[in-house]
């Protein structure tokens, strides 16, 4: 395992110069066909999000799916190279799901449209900037226990995978009314056979250690979901046309809209939540891979993590103002580190690869909801892995646990379990008489979260 003079201050190698000078190759033991390697492999495992950002967003906030995909392609290829020029660690970013679910579903509920959703990815992207430039954003992360930390990324999980049957054909509302609100709708439709079609194949392929599974599930769901005739394929001008980048600008042409519809005290504590989610999700993902990749500090610490953070806030800007949703760095870069990617030229070259699939934006438009459905089922699973290693049956940990994991799919809004889990948490620690043991910043979030709660009660009032 590396150590923080091994991988920030030890000098170049003699004789090292160029790209391997800058990366450090030879430092982290590497060399230029393995970061090759390494970058092409993080992008076929990848790729489907392409297609899956775009089938999540594009309907609820009245996008073109093509232009989401261009889109997606364009901001996940610039920020992941500058994760790898500045960043310099193998660590790829693209639109990150779970927070594309908040804006397709919780954001869109409140009475946003495409401009005020993307303009709170703008304002959230901004906070956490602020908040890594004056070193806060580790604080939060501290003050945060890690059970709930955990169950954050479970409870997104659930709620990506309870997305991926919805989209699939096979949970919906009850139109009766009657009985059970969610029902599940036994398979009598073609579109639902292609989705249990395409979940086996996404199963198998993945359960076979297939490279790229997810995108190869994508292709072949899609083809036969066109034998099918669940989709067909566009004319060809539709097709030939190249990128449409319609969706660019989007979250600066009205970002304080969720403010004016929502009311302060909402807006804040809505931003909030989304920075929690994307707190959790980068700072769990970037402390993995970069142990498993040998590169972290024996303590679990990461050198050089405020220039990977740095990176990552700004590409929630990014995301926001591209109006495909916040981009964050990817559990699937891990993909690559496997394959001997130790240094940012692999992300370097994921970005490029990236960059190049702006032209094949448009086959967006063949691509069906049941086609990517079988990838967030999947994606889901893989984050609901979390929960091994929450303490469930310690009360304290796992009452809050299940509430923030159970609320997010249950209600299709993540603030709500987020805010769920941290009071319960504090009133457990309470009546135990173990309030020494919270936070100030824990004490100020959960106090936040009881306001937004309450705020159609307190608006009522001060009315």
């Amino acid at each position: 395992m590396a150590t923080s003079t091994q991988v920030e201050s030890r000098p170049a190698p003699v004789g090292e110069t160029g790209l391997a000078a800058y990366f450090g190759f030879a430092e982290r033991g590497t060399d230029l066909a393995t970061e090759i390697g390494a970058g092409v492999t993080t992008f076929m495992v990848m790729a489907y999000i392409l297609f899956v950002n775009g089938s999540i967003i594009a309907k609820p906030l009245g996008l073109d799916a093509s232009a989401v995909a261009a889109g997606t392609a364009l901001v996940a290829g610039i920020m992941t190279i500058a994760m790898g020029v500045i960043g310099k660690y193998p660590f790829a970013l693209a639109a990150g799901l779970g927070i594309n679910a908040i804006v397709a579903f919780t954001l869109t509920a409140k009475g946003l449209d495409a401009k005020g959703a993307m303009g709170v990815i703008v304002l959230e992207g901004i906070a956490i900037t602020i908040l890594v430039a004056v070193g806060l954003r580790e604080a939060i992360m501290e003050a945060v226990p890690l059970a709930l930390k955990r169950s954050i990324g479970v409870g997104i999980g659930l709620f990506i995978l309870f997305i991926g049957f919805s989209n699939g054909g096979l949970i919906g509302s009850n139109p009766t009314g009657k009985g059970t609100p969610v029902f599940l709708a036994f398979p009598t439709t073609p579109a639902q056979g292609v989705f249990l079609l395409g979940l086996a194949i996404t199963f198998v392929l993945y359960a076979r250690r297939i490279r790229a599974a997810l995108i190869i599930s994508i292709i072949v769901t899609t083809i036969i979901a066109i034998l099918a005739g669940v989709t067909s394929v566009p004319a060809a001008d539709k097709l030939i046309v190249g990128p449409n980048f319609s969706t660019i600008g989007l979250g600066l042409q009205d970002p304080f809209q969720a403010f004016a519809k929502l009311g302060a005290i909402t807006a804040v504590l809505t931003i909030f939540a989304i920075m929690l989610s994307d707190f959790f999700d980068t700072m769990g993902t970037v402390t993995g891979i970069a142990a498993e990749a040998g590169l972290a500090r024996p303590d679990g610490t990461v050198p050089g993590i405020g220039r990977v953070l740095m990176v990552d806030s700004v590409a929630a800007i990014a995301g926001g103002v591209g109006g495909v949703s916040s981009n964050t760095t990817y559990i699937e870069s891990a993909a690559g580190v496997a394959e001997g990617g130790r240094t940012g030229f692999a992300s370097v070259v994921t970005g490029v690869l990236f960059l190049l699939a702006i032209f094949l934006s448009p086959i967006a438009l063949i691509v069906p909801g049941v086609a990517t459905a079988p990838a967030l089922v999947l994606v889901g699973y893989l984050m609901f892995t979390l929960v091994k290693d929450i303490p469930v049956g310690d009360l304290e940990d796992g009452l809050p646990a299940l509430l923030t994991m159970i609320l997010m799919p249950l209600t299709y809004d993540i603030t709500v379990g987020i805010g769920a889990g941290f009071i319960s948490w504090v009133l457990l620690k309470v009546v135990r008489g173990r309030a020494a043991e919270i936070h100030p910043l824990m004490w100020l979030v959960s106090i936040g979260f009881v306001i937004f709660f309450a705020n159609v009660w307190i608006q009522s009032v001060v009315k």
